[in-house]
C-alpha cells in the first residue's frame, strides 16, 4: 500500500444505532412514506440527536426502510437515543421498529451525490446485530454491552443472548436491552430457531445414518441397479425407525463414484454413521456384504456377509435393517412377514427405480418400461404403480405436455393407493395431479398432509409440501417443510436449487444464497436456462454476478434467459433489456417491442390453458410483482385456486444487505 492510499483511510470509532421497520416492504408506497416521515420526526426530536448534531458529532444515513445514526462521542449515546425512540413509539404502535447498536471502526466517505456517508466494520456489525432482532428489540453487540456494564445503572437492563452465527457464518455475541418500559424481552425468532437447530443436531446426530449405494462386484458388472436398489430398500426401512435420522437417497447416492472419505461424507450429510456394502450376483445366487461404520472414529460397529438364492434377498434386507437397529440400540418392529413377491418383478422394479432417478427423457421412458414389466409379473406390485406416477411427473412440462402427462400421473397414483392406501409417495403424486389438472388446491392439500402424516421423513412429502404451501402464500408452513427437506436431503442438487428459489421468494437472501452456492459447489455445471442463483444476485443488486451466471446458462443451453432481460431492466439499460427480451421470446413469436406487460400476460394465459405446473409460483415470484395490480393477472391467480392478497402478503423483496 502506498503512503498516499494510507492517508485516504481515516478510521475512527463510531457508535452506531442501526434501525429498520419490520414488514416495511409489504406496505403500499404512500404508507411507507408516512411511516418514514413519522420515524424521522421521532428521531430528530430526541435529545441525543439534537445534542450530537449541534456539536457536529453525528452522521445520519437513510437505508430505505430505516436509518443508521453514527455518533462520535460516547457508546452510551446511541443507547439513550434508542430508549428515547422506543418510548416515543408507544404513541405510534403501527411503526414496528427493531434496533441494533455497536461501537467499531468507521471511515467517513463521500457518496456519488457528494454527501457524507460511512463505511467500515462498525456499521456492518451494527446492522448484523439488528438483523438478529424482531420488532421492539434493542440489541447490543458484546463490546457495547461490556462498556455499559461498567456503570451500575445499566446492568439490570442487560440480558445476554449468547453467540449467534450471522451472515457468512460470522459469530456475533448479542445482548438484549430491555426494562419494564422499553425494549422487547422475548427471545428473537432467529436466535430461538438457532437454539432449536443446535438442540436437534446434538440430540439426533448420534443416531443418524447415511446408506451409500452398494458396490456391484458381479463379474459382468451389470448389476449396478441391483446394488442401488438394495441400498434404497434398506434406507426406506431405516427411515421408519423412530429416533433415527436417515439422509435421503439423493444426498447419500450423490457420493457414488466419487472419491470421498467417510468422514467427509458424514460431515456433509450431518450423520454419525455410514452403511456401505457390496453385491455380487451370479445367476440365481446373490452375495451381499454390509458394514456399519462409526464415521467419528472410523471403526466398524457391525458387519456381516449373506449368501442366498435370489428369492431370499428380501429376508437379507430385513436382517441388515434389524442388525443396524440393534447396533444403534433402537426399537423397531419388523416382525411382520415380508409379502411374497416375484423375484422377476422385483428385479424389473429395481431397474425402473434406477432409471427413474435420472433426469433425461430417455432414462425416464426406460423406467416406464421396467415398471410396466414388474406389473406384468406381479399385478399387485403397488410400488411399481408409484414408480410410473413418478416417471410421468418428471416427464411432464420438460418433455411431455402437462395435459398428456398428468392424467397418467393421476391414474398410476390412484392404482398404487388401491393396493396400498398408506403409500405416502403415491399421495404426493396424486396431490400434484389434483393441483395441476383440476386447480384443486383443497384436494391437493389433503393429499400432501396425508403424505407427511404417513412419512414425515421423506423428501417427496416435504419437498412438494413446501412448494405447495409457498404457492398458497402460507409462509411459515412452507419454510417448515423446506427446512425439513434441507435437513433430510442436504447434498441434493434439486433440493438446494429449490431452497434457493423459495428463500428468495420470501426475501431470506442469506439462506437463499447459501443454498444456491451449495448447489453450484455440488455441481458447477448445474446451471439451467433460468438459473435461480442469478435471479437472487439480481434481487440483491449484484448485477455483474447475475449477468455472468445468465451468460453461462445461455452458453450451456443455447437459449437466452428471460432473467437476463429483467436484469438489464433493473439496471435501467432499456435498450439491452428490450433486445434481450426479444431474443428470449423469438422462438415463441408474437413479441411487440415496448409491450412487455402484454406479452407476459399472454404467456401466463397460455400457461393456464396448458396447465403448466409452474404457474402456481407466479403469485409469489418477485419477477411478476409489476403485474400485481393488473386485474387480468389477479383473474389468473383466482382461476388456479389462489387468493392473491394472501400470496402477495407472504412474499418479500427486501434485500438483506
Amino acid at each position: 500500500m502506498t503512503e498516499d492510499s494510507k492517508t485516504n483511510v481515516q478510521l475512527e470509532i463510531g457508535h452506531v444505532l442501526f434501525m429498520d421497520m419490520v414488514g416495511y416492504s409489504k406496505l403500499l408506497l404512500d404508507e411507507q412514506r408516512e411511516l418514514q416521515e413519522r420515524l424521522s420526526e421521532i428521531v430528530k426530536e430526541t435529545q441525543q440527536v439534537q445534542a450530537a448534531e449541534a456539536a457536529g458529532r453525528l452522521i445520519r444515513i437513510p437505508t430505505g426502510d430505516g436509518m443508521a445514526l453514527v455518533f462520535f462521542n460516547s457508546p452510551e449515546t446511541p443507547v439513550r437515543c434508542a430508549i428515547e425512540i422506543s418510548q416515543a413509539l408507544k404513541e405510534s404502535p403501527h411503526i414496528r421498529l427493531r434496533m441494533g447498536i455497536h461501537s467499531g471502526p468507521v471511515n467517513q466517505v463521500q457518496d456519488v451525490n457528494d454527501r457524507t456517508n460511512v463505511a467500515g466494520a462498525g456499521i456492518n456489525i451494527a446492522q448484523r446485530v439488528m438483523d438478529c432482532g424482531d420488532a421492539g428489540h434493542i440489541l447490543l453487540s458484546k463490546r457495547v454491552a461490556e462498556d455499559l456494564a461498567q456503570a451500575r445503572f445499566w446492568r439490570p437492563c442487560l440480558h445476554d443472548l449468547g453467540e449467534y452465527s450471522a451472515k457468512h457464518g460470522v459469530g456475533i455475541y448479542v445482548v438484549n436491552l430491555y426494562t419494564d418500559e422499553v425494549g422487547n424481552p422475548e427471545l428473537p425468532a432467529k436466535l430461538k430457531q438457532a437454539q432449536q437447530d443446535l438442540l436437534l443436531k446434538s440430540t439426533s446426530q448420534t443416531r443418524s445414518i447415511a446408506v451409500l449405494p452398494f458396490n456391484d462386484l458381479s463379474s459382468a458388472a451389470d448389476q449396478d441397479y441391483f446394488g442401488d436398489g438394495i441400498a434404497e430398500e434398506i434406507l426406506t426401512a431405516l427411515a421408519k425407525v423412530d429416533g433415527l435420522r436417515v439422509a435421503a437417497r439423493r444426498s447419500s447416492f450423490w457420493f457414488k463414484g466419487k472419491e470421498a472419505e467417510l468422514s467427509e461424507i458424514a460431515e456433509k450429510l450431518s450423520v454419525c454413521h455410514v452403511l456401505e456394502g457390496s453385491v455380487r450376483r451370479e445367476g440365481n445366487r446373490v452375495r451381499v456384504m454390509a458394514e456399519l461404520i462409526d464415521a467419528c472414529d472410523g471403526f466398524t460397529i457391525w458387519t456381516d456377509t449373506f449368501e442366498r438364492e435370489l428369492q431370499g434377498i428380501f429376508a437379507v434386507q430385513d436382517e441388515i435393517t434389524r442388525s443396524i437397529v440393534d447396533a444403534l440400540k433402537l426399537q423397531f418392529d419388523i416382525s411382520a412377514p415380508t409379502p411374497s413377491r416375484s423375484t422377476d418383478a422385483y428385479d424389473a422394479y429395481l431397474q425402473g427405480l434406477f432409471y427413474s432417478d435420472k433426469s433425461t427423457e430417455e432414462a425416464l421412458r426406460r423406467s416406464l418400461v421396467y415398471f410396466q414389466r414388474a406389473l406384468e409379473k406381479d399385478p399387485q406390485f403397488g410400488r411399481a404403480w408409484t414408480g410410473i406416477a413418478k416417471a410421468w411427473l418428471w416427464l411432464a412440462d420438460a418433455y411431455v405436455p402437462p395435459l398428456h402427462a398428468y392424467p397418467k400421473v393421476r391414474e398410476a397414483a390412484t392404482n398404487a393407493l388401491k393396493i396400498d392406501k398408506d403409500d405416502a409417495e403415491a399421495h404426493v403424486y396424486l396431490g400434484e395431479a389434483k393441483r395441476i389438472l383440476d386447480w384443486d388446491m383443497d384436494g391437493a392439500a389433503r393429499e400432501f398432509c396425508r403424505a407427511v402424516e404417513l412419512d414425515p421423513k421423506s423428501t417427496p412429502s416435504n419437498y412438494f409440501s413446501a412448494a405447495f404451501w409457498a404457492a398458497r402464500g402460507e409462509r411459515e408452513e412452507a419454510l417448515t417443510y423446506l427446512r425439513r427437506t434441507a435437513k433430510i436431503d442436504p447434498a441434493s442438487l434439486w433440493v438446494n436449487n429449490f431452497a434457493c428459489e423459495l428463500y428468495r421468494y420470501f426475501g431470506l437472501y442469506d439462506e437463499a444464497i447459501a443454498a444456491g452456492e451449495r448447489a453450484l459447489q455440488l455441481d458447477p455445471a448445474f446451471v439451467h436456462g433460468e438459473p435461480l442463483l442469478a435471479a437472487l444476485y439480481r434481487e440483491m443488486g449484484r448485477f455483474d454476478d447475475a449477468i455472468a451466471l445468465y451468460k453461462k446458462a445461455e452458453n450451456l443451453s443455447g437459449r437466452v434467459p428471460f432473467g437476463l432481460a429483467i436484469t438489464y431492466a433493473r439496471m435501467n439499460q432499456r435498450k439491452e433489456a428490450q433486445e434481450t427480451l426479444k431474443a428470449a421470446v423469438v422462438t415463441r413469436g408474437g413479441y411487440t417491442p415496448g409491450d412487455a406487460i402484454a406479452h407476459a400476460l399472454r404467456e401466463l394465459e397460455r400457461a393456464y390453458k396448458e396447465h403448466s405446473s409452474s404457474l402456481h409460483t407466479v403469485g409469489i415470484a418477485p419477477e411478476f410483482a409489476p403485474l400485481r395490480s393488473d386485474r387480468r393477472f389477479l383473474s389468473i391467480l383466482q382461476k388456479i385456486g389462489l387468493e392473491p392478497n394472501r400470496v402477495f402478503e407472504a412474499s418479500s423483496m427486501r434485500p438483506q444487505t
